[in-house]
C-alpha cells in the first residue's frame, strides 16, 4: 500500500456528489444502455475504492478495471459488483481472478483456451466478455478467428459468454473521417455479432461505447456502455458538449488539488529561486514555497508553459522550476500568508485552473493529467 502524506499540508478533494451527479448525466444521456464504470488507474487518479464504491452506489451496472490486481482491490474493499477485466489476462494469473469473481476479457485463441481450461479446473460457473478487434489493433480477437475462439470457449461448461465488444481509436475526434471510420468499425462488429447469432450465441452485454462514443455517437449506444472520463467529469473534447447543453445537462469535475503555504520569503530583484535558476524575479517580492510537486502529479513542464495557481481567490505564476516535492510561487504584490490554502487544480473563490488547461500547459490529454495524480496524495472524500 503506497504511503499517503497525511502529515504534509497537500491533499485532493474527490467530490462524490459530483461523482453521483455525473453517473445521473451520462444515465439520461444513454437511456435504455447501461453504465460499467472504468475505475482502472486508481479510479483515473480519484481513488480507485472511492471512486468504485460511489460510482456503483449512484447506479452503475459494474465497474471495469485493466488488471487483476486492480480487481482485487476492490473486493477487498468489500465491493461486489461485477468487474470486468478490459485487458486478457495472463495465464498464470487466470485463476486469481476467477477465484475473485473477475470477469475475463476474451482477446485471443490463446486466451480463450486457458480461460476454458482454468474454468474447467475451478468448476462453477465464470463469466467471460469476447473482444473483437475492429479497428483499434492493440487487442482483441480478429472477426476470422470468431468460429474457433467459440468453439474454444464451448469446451468449458464453466464458461459463461456473459458480453462481446470492441473499442474505438478515435471517438474522441470530431472529424469526419474519424467518425465514419467508427461506424465502419460498428460494421465489422455487427458483422460478428450476426456470425455468432447464427451459431446461437448471443451475449446479454454487448458494449461499444466509452465516454466518447456514449456522448458523439448514438449508434455505438448498446446494451451497456463503459464509461470512464465523463464520470469524474471531464469531456473528451469540447466539442461534445453540445450533446449535454442540448437537454440542459453538463459534468462536474470531481477531484481539485490543495495545499498550504508553508513558508513566505522575500527575495530582491534579480534573485533566481529553484533549480536551474531559470527564472529572475523582476523585482523586489515575496515568493511562496507549496508542499506539492512532480511526484505528487504536478508535471515539470508546467512551469515553462506558465501554469499558475490560486491563493486567496487569484491566480499566482510559478517562480521557478517545479522540483520533487515543493514549488516556489511568486506571490506578485499580494499578501500571503503561511497557512493560507492554495488551490493548484479546481476552484477558490470565481476563478478557477482546469484539468483542461494543465493538459494545454503540457501538451498532453486531460487522461493522463488526472491518472498522474500521485499514490501519496491523500484523497479525501467531500460531498
Amino acid at each position: 500500500m503506497p504511503v499517503e502524506g497525511l502529515r504534509r499540508p497537500a491533499w485532493a478533494e474527490i467530490s462524490q456528489g459530483a461523482i453521483r451527479h455525473n453517473v445521473a448525466v451520462m444515465r439520461e444521456v444513454l437511456g435504455a444502455s447501461a453504465i460499467c464504470g472504468v475505475v482502472k488507474a486508481n479510479g483515473y487518479g480519484h481513488g480507485a475504492r472511492l471512486a468504485a464504491a460511489t460510482i456503483a452506489d449512484a447506479g452503475a451496472a459494474g465497474l471495469a478495471v485493466a488488471i487483476v490486481d486492480e480487481g482485487v482491490e476492490l473486493r477487498d474493499a468489500g465491493l461486489t459488483d461485477p468487474i470486468l477485466l478490459l485487458a486478457e489476462t495472463p495465464p498464470e494469473t487466470i485463476i486469481d481472478a476467477l477465484e475473485n469473481r473477475l470477469t475475463l476479457t476474451i482477446g485471443s485463441l490463446d486466451g480463450a483456451r486457458c480461460a476454458a481450461e482454468a474454468a474447467s479446473s475451478l468448476g462453477g460457473r465464470h463469466s467471460v466478455h469476447l473482444k473483437i478487434d475492429t479497428g483499434m489493433h492493440r487487442m482483441g480477437i480478429d472477426a476470422r478467428d470468431l468460429d474457433t475462439v467459440l468453439d474454444a470457449l464451448a469446451a468449458s461448461r464453466s464458461i459463461v459468454l456473459e458480453g462481446i465488444y470492441t473499442h474505438f481509436p478515435v471517438a474522441d475526434s470530431t472529424y469526419a473521417s474519424d467518425r465514419a471510420y467508427c461506424l465502419e468499425q460498428l460494421a465489422r462488429f455487427d458483422e460478428s455479432l450476426a456470425r455468432a447469432a447464427a451459431r446461437g450465441v448471443s451475449p446479454a452485454l454487448v458494449h461499444t461505447a466509452n465516454s466518447a462514443a456514449a456522448l458523439s455517437l448514438p449508434e455505438s449506444r448498446r446494451s451497456m456502455a463503459r464509461v470512464g472520463l465523463a464520470l469524474y467529469g471531464h469531456l473528451p473534447d469540447p466539442a461534445m458538449g453540445t450533446v449535454l447543453r442540448e437537454r440542459g445537462l453538463s459534468l462536474r469535475p470531481a477531484l481539485s488539488l490543495h495545499a498550504r503555504v508553508t513558508a513566505v520569503r522575500e527575495l530582491d530583484a534579480g534573485e533566481r529561486p529553484s533549480y536551474g535558476r531559470l527564472r529572475a524575479m523582476p523585482a523586489r517580492a515575496s515568493v511562496a514555497t507549496v508542499p506539492f510537486g512532480y511526484a505528487d502529479g504536478y508535471p515539470r513542464r508546467l512551469f515553462t508553459a506558465g501554469a499558475e495557481v490560486l491563493i486567496n481567490g487569484r491566480r499566482h505564476p510559478l517562480a521557478g522550476m517545479v522540483t520533487m516535492d515543493q514549488l516556489v510561487i511568486d506571490c506578485d504584490g499580494a499578501a500571503v500568508n503561511v497557512g493560507d490554502e492554495v488551490v493548484l487544480l479546481g476552484a477558490q473563490g470565481d476563478a478557477v485552473v482546469s484539468a483542461e488547461e494543465w493538459a494545454t500547459w503540457s501538451g498532453t490529454i486531460t487522461w493522463e493529467i488526472l491518472c498522474g495524480v500521485g499514490a501519496r496524495v491523500p484523497r479525501v472524500a467531500v460531498a
